[in-house]
């Protein structure tokens, strides 16, 4: 029986009942842990999620970025966990967890080891970009949960090494990204090695028809909470566009930055290429940034998000890919260079700023060409954005701007040009080994080659009679070769496999020479009646 999102039963319950994280029905250790790191009242996606979890509900929750839903899903599986503790050390995996990119993975991870500071269990986090020894090493060891991405589990599954068969929670974390992203197979590969009987949470931030899909096939009669509507902004940012050409966005970036209400920025790109170019132009300015993507190693992107944590690096330059896996709690702004080809994007873009109730801003740099996107974000979240005018730039900044666009000329070195004015270099390559094309008629020969073709054209001009007129040799300089229609064809001068010196002595008399000189018409192949 397949499950229809829009027939499913909407549980509501008044945010009053619950302030506080100790009136839900949760384990002492996990409201002393919570209470240590500052958290006393849960968040409306926790209010409404973490009871009918406990209570054994399937979940699908639309919930956007920042409001809280790591916790929502991380608080009822250590709560499950804790109550039914393994007897074993070697013990399976209890809890799965999937996130669509590594920093969301390792985020989930930091998370759930804060919340169970004082519930005994074993968490690994797996992970592609980096070896698997220390991760075959963990679930060998024994773990209760696993936070991991779906390539890398899918693959440590095939090699026999993760066993999924005896998991009782399954959490499907940011559904809707994990397919914009082409795990959709992954997903439903590693469902097929779940057990049939298990608890499913998935939480998606939009609904759109493949998220559904996916969830009729999972759910068993989830409980539907929703906390915000689908596909909006969160309200604490104040959201406003400026219209620039694309060539001028990188000046007027650094007139944003430069701002002292900046504190800490994440300015997003479309591509990789982009976001390594934008990081170099704004050092170079004297505004520290450093640049996360896919390509960056595990390690270069932990090290770039630690040191914006600590405040280290003022702005992080990132893609779309990296948008979901970044939970910093003090980014005043969101700064898009270019807007995203897909409009929801945008809205988990901007969710990286106003987390944890923190108000911010998210502006928007739109050139002439992205005006189309433009539309279709407005049209998405039903909000005009703001017009904001900006720094005005100088025109020492359009200079410098347009010199940069520029080209540097090629170098005035001509050695090794093409002729005819075609400055290209010959492609080596290009040309095959051992060629023996003949030069062109104005060709000039060089050396002591000229020296020999001189003397043969004054030994062949000796000579005026042509035997065959009608065929005419040919040579340098248009002279005849004396040579009868049936001699064999001569070998070309340039072809250095039979070179015997001098070729210039040729009979008189207009006999046949088997050693013509260069550049030579040859005669069709044949016998001499007289050979």
């Amino acid at each position: 029986m397949r499950y229809d999102f829009h027939q499913t039963t909407s549980w509501k319950v008044e945010l009053l009942e619950h302030t506080k994280f100790n009136s839900l029905p949760l384990n002492k250790s996990l409201i002393r842990a919570l209470t240590e790191a500052g958290y006393e009242t849960p968040t409306p996606i926790q209010i409404q999620a973490i009871t009918k979890v406990i209570e054994g509900h399937d979940l699908l929750s639309i919930a956007q970025t920042g409001t809280g839903k790591t916790a929502a899903f991380s608080l009822p599986i250590l709560n499950h966990i804790n109550t039914k503790q393994s007897e074993t050390k070697n013990r399976s995996p209890r809890a799965l967890i999937l996130a669509p990119t590594r920093e969301l993975a390792i985020q989930i991870a930091a998370s759930i080891q804060l919340y169970g500071t004082y519930i005994g269990f074993k968490q690994t986090c797996i992970f592609g970009g980096v070896g698997q020894a220390p991760q075959v090493a963990s679930l060998r060891k024994g773990v209760d949960i696993i936070i991991a991405t779906p390539g890398r589990l899918l693959d440590l599954v095939n090699q026999g090494i993760c066993k999924l068969d005896k998991i009782e929670m399954f959490v499907l974390d940011e559904a809707d990204r994990m397919l914009d992203m082409g795990f959709i197979h992954d997903v439903q590969k590693i469902v097929t090695r779940l057990p049939r009987k298990r608890q499913t949470l998935l939480f998606s931030a939009t609904m759109p028809k493949t998220v559904s899909a996916l969830a009729s096939d999972l759910l068993n009669k989830p409980i539907n909470v929703s906390v915000a509507p689908q596909s909006t902004t969160v309200e604490r940012i104040a959201q406003s566009v400026i219209f620039v050409p694309q060539n001028q966005k990188i000046i007027k970036l650094g007139h944003l930055l430069k701002d002292e209400a900046v504190h800490s920025a994440i300015i997003f790109t479309r591509t990789k290429h982009r976001a390594n170019r934008v990081a170099i132009a704004l050092n170079n300015t004297g505004i520290s940034a450093e640049a996360i993507h896919g390509n960056k190693s595990q390690t270069a992107r932990q090290k770039a998000l630690g040191a914006f944590k600590v405040g280290e690096v003022k702005a992080l330059v990132a893609t779309d890919i990296a948008a979901r896996g970044i939970d910093i709690d003090a980014v005043s702004h969101v700064i898009n260079f270019e807007l995203p080809n897909v409009s929801e994007d945008y809205v988990h873009r901007i969710g990286r700023t106003a987390r944890a109730g923190a108000s911010g801003i998210a502006i928007s740099l739109c050139a002439p060409e992205e005006r189309a996107y433009l539309k279709s974000i407005e049209k998405l979240i039903k909000l005009s954005l703001q017009v904001m005018q900006g720094a005005t730039l100088s025109n020492d900044d359009l200079i410098a701007s347009e010199q940069k666009d520029k080209r540097p000329p090629r170098s005035s070195n001509n050695k090794g040009r093409m002729p005819f004015g075609d400055k290209r270099k010959p492609d080596r390559d290009s040309i095959p080994f051992g060629d023996t094309k003949k030069p062109s008629r104005g060709s000039k020969p060089s050396g002591d080659n000229r020296k020999k073709a001189t003397n043969t054209i004054s030994s062949n001009g000796s000579n005026g009679s042509n035997n065959n007129p009608g065929r005419s040799a040919g040579g340098v300089g248009g002279n005849s070769s004396g040579r009868s229609a049936g001699s064999k064809p001569s070998h070309d001068q340039n072809n250095p496999r039979k070179h015997n010196g001098n070729r210039q002595g040729l009979s008189k008399s207009g006999s046949q020479n088997k050693h013509p000189s260069s550049n030579r018409k040859h005669a069709k192949p044949g016998r001499s009646k007289g050979m």
